[in-house]
């Protein structure tokens, strides 16, 4: 096995400039995501997700991007698992987009809510039939004693919902990010990389470059 410290990548791909950035940062974004869509970047819409709960201890893990415009960025989840509950002492987020084929990655912060009941019935109501039922048969985050558990309790949540009318759970919806700060990020050669920086600044964005 090679040592950590000789693994490496030199990244060549152009540069972004201030005058190619588009002024709106969901525009910029919208553009970027629509590239890596377009060269079959894997899971484009998967983004790291960072919380912090009322003792600050911080927490990531990877969730998909479900929609975003200029309100924010959308995405489900479980309202009683361990990210809810962060959520709910600590209303603030991180995410971040890496996609490698393009040298990219997008940093976002910003305060969370949940969305409408009437979106969140929406998106659950397009989800395919197993994905409904696992919402309802997941406990999520909470110990369990195993596999078996979570199987039986998908027969029953099967049998209980044979007509295949399944209604969102209560405790089953979605959540927005509301972005103040926006960074795009293009590798470079010699770790020279370009950094652009969207700020919300009274209402309005502000654009920096940051030293890499």
């Amino acid at each position: 096995m090679p040592s950590l410290s000789d693994i490496r990548q030199e990244y060549t791909a152009a540069g972004l400039t201030e005058t190619e950035l588009d002024p709106n940062p969901f525009a910029q974004f919208a553009q970027w995501f629509r590239q890596a869509v377009e060269s079959e970047v894997p899971e484009p819409t998967g983004m790291t997700l960072a919380t912090v709960n009322d003792a600050g201890q911080p927490s990531v893990r990877v969730v998909l991007l479900k929609g975003f415009d200029e309100q924010g960025f959308v995405f489900f989840t479980n309202y009683e698992g361990k990210k809810a509950g962060d959520l709910a002492a600590n209303p603030h987020a991180g995410i971040n987009f890496w996609w490698s084929q393009l040298q990219r990655q997008v940093r976002i912060e910003g305060t969370v809510e949940k969305v409408a009941d009437a979106e969140s019935d929406e998106y659950f109501a397009s989800r395919p039939l197993g994905s409904r039922i696992g919402a309802w048969a997941s406990e999520q985050s909470r110990v369990i004693s195993g596999r078996e558990e979570l199987e039986a309790r998908v027969h029953e949540i099967e049998a209980r919902f044979a007509d295949g009318k399944i209604p969102r759970p209560p405790f089953w919806g979605g959540y927005r990010l509301r972005p103040t700060m926006i960074e795009f990020w293009q590798g470079r050669p010699s770790r020279l990389h370009d950094r652009l920086r969207y700020r919300l600044l009274e209402g309005e964005w502000a654009i920096e470059r940051l030293s890499p």
